[in-house]
């Protein structure tokens, strides 16, 4: 394996590898020695990789624009091509804008053969209609998610009675025909889901919750995931 194609195997096996990322780890995966490793490490760290850590207590890839165009196999493309053309066509008007701004990202970046894989993939998306209703509250409530303050919502529950809430938002979730968001209700003092379809309006920024929506969202998602497994 040539110098380039190591390295790039080394950063990708450090950004899918689940924290610590070991440099026994790291030779273990490789079939190399750990000081190849070592020495591969700085060799990126030279070329313009951001790695935080050291020898014996793990690393941490840090993404950085310096590096070089990312490679691709035909298979990675056609995920790409997927994944982003559901994005497009969940009926989502900001993520279809994203998803079409990604993909010519992408394309400016690759080797011509593999851009000419990204435009002519096999693998396509056909939705005549959006999975989902555009709703006006979701730039707020993704504003609100990446931000981490509480907003004041107006809800109407399955039987129809109405109710204000305060809630510190964790999380946009698409599931098969319905968006709902999933957080901390202050009222309930709880976990709970809200259908955005039925959220009837939405107040401005609230008290600040920083930096508990990911120790939130990770045990509401432990929580789902026993009650799905009971």
């Amino acid at each position: 394996m040539s110098g380039p194609d190591r390295l790039l195997r080394l950063l990708q096996l450090m950004r899918v590898m689940a924290p610590p990322v070991t440099a026994k780890r790291l030779a273990a995966e490789r079939g190399v020695s750990v000081r190849s490793i070592y020495r591969d490490i700085e060799l990126l760290r030279l070329s313009g990789a951001r790695i935080e850590g050291e020898r014996g207590y793990g690393y941490r890839l840090i993404e950085d624009y310096a590096l070089p165009p990312q490679t691709f196999d035909r298979l990675e493309i056609e995920a790409m091509t997927v994944g982003l053309g559901e994005v497009r066509h969940m009926g989502d008007p900001d993520l279809a804008r994203a998803a079409e701004a990604v993909l010519a990202k992408i394309a400016a970046t690759l080797p011509d053969d593999s851009e000419q894989h990204l435009l002519h993939a096999i693998s396509h998306v056909y939705r005549p209609a959006g999975r989902y209703d555009a709703h006006p509250c979701l730039p707020t409530l993704r504003q609100a998610c990446w931000d981490e303050y509480e907003i004041e919502i107006g809800y109407r529950d399955q039987a129809g009675v109405a109710s204000r809430r305060l809630i510190r938002p964790l999380a946009i979730m698409y599931s098969e025909r319905v968006l709902t968001v999933l957080a901390w209700c202050c009222l309930r003092d709880d976990f709970r889901m809200f259908r955005v379809d039925r959220i009837e309006s939405l107040s401005g920024r609230g008290a600040s919750f920083r930096p508990r929506r990911a120790s939130l969202l990770r045990d509401y998602l432990a929580r789902l995931s026993d009650e799905n497994s009971a």
